[in-house]
């Protein structure tokens, strides 16, 4: 859990360290200050290198508030996360020439990956992109959206739904037919005191239904799918025995 951390500050056989022992973890608090942090004056540190002392929890809580340690859990493994976050911080921004090196010669190391996918180079955020999604918008009449995203996602299943090839083969399967459902007459169950939040309410109860109906109806797929091969055994009749 905290290899990595004690391996960058260069901690002495950090494979072997024990967050559960008492003694270990005192150590580790005292290398920190003495090694990495150095927060008090030497002098100052006294009370912390007395690791056997009975007022050792008071004291490293004392250090934890000098140190404005954001972490209230009393949980040792989560305050010493954060103070070797904050060691490592410290020594980050004391070599950092020589830390931006490591970075660079790493990235060059890094073999760039050159996507074939055309959709992967395109500004989802660009004037561009956003003008060429209300005009297929207005193209497919779907009713435009403020977030050009969520307007994208409606041409989507408009697209999915009756643009597909066995929709433009076969229309007939995809067009919805039947009455219109009155929603407006329907009863909401429940008086939100505004027409208005009343009817907004209905047509959001009919698309959670929808969605239910939609999602009956691949588990239906799934059931019938299974059972076509778990339910449709094949007999070996020359296995079978007649008397004896």
């Amino acid at each position: 859990m905290f290899k990595r951390k004690l391996t960058a500050l260069d901690y002495p056989d950090p494979d072997r360290f024990n967050v559960n022992d008492t003694s270990e973890y005192k150590n580790l608090v005292l290398w920190l200050e003495d090694q990495k942090i150095r927060h008090y004056k030497i002098e100052d540190r006294k009370a912390l290198r007395d690791i056997n002392s009975s007022d050792w929890p008071k004291t490293f809580k004392q250090y934890r508030d000098d140190l404005a340690c954001p972490v209230l859990s009393e949980k040792p493994g989560e305050q010493l996360e954060w103070l070797l976050a904050f060691a490592v911080r410290l020594e980050y921004s004391d070599s950092v020439e020589k830390y931006k090196n490591c970075v660079k010669k790493n990235e060059l190391n890094t073999p760039k990956v050159v996507s074939a996918n055309p959709l992967d180079n395109l500004d989802f955020e660009g004037e561009d992109f956003k003008r060429g999604v209300n005009t297929l918008a207005q193209l497919l009449h779907v009713t435009q959206h403020p977030d050009h995203l969520i307007t994208l996602k409606a041409v989507s299943k408009v697209v999915c739904q009756r643009l597909s090839s066995e929709a433009i083969e076969n229309p007939s399967n995809f067009i919805v037919k039947g009455k219109p459902f009155p929603f407006q007459e329907a009863d909401l169950g429940f008086d939100t005191g505004d027409y208005v939040l009343n009817q907004a309410a209905k047509i959001l109860r009919l698309l959670y239904i929808h969605n239910l109906r939609d999602l009956q109806t691949r588990i239906n797929e799934c059931i019938v799918a299974v059972q076509s091969v778990t339910a449709n055994p094949k007999t070996d009749t020359k296995l079978g025995k007649v008397g004896k």
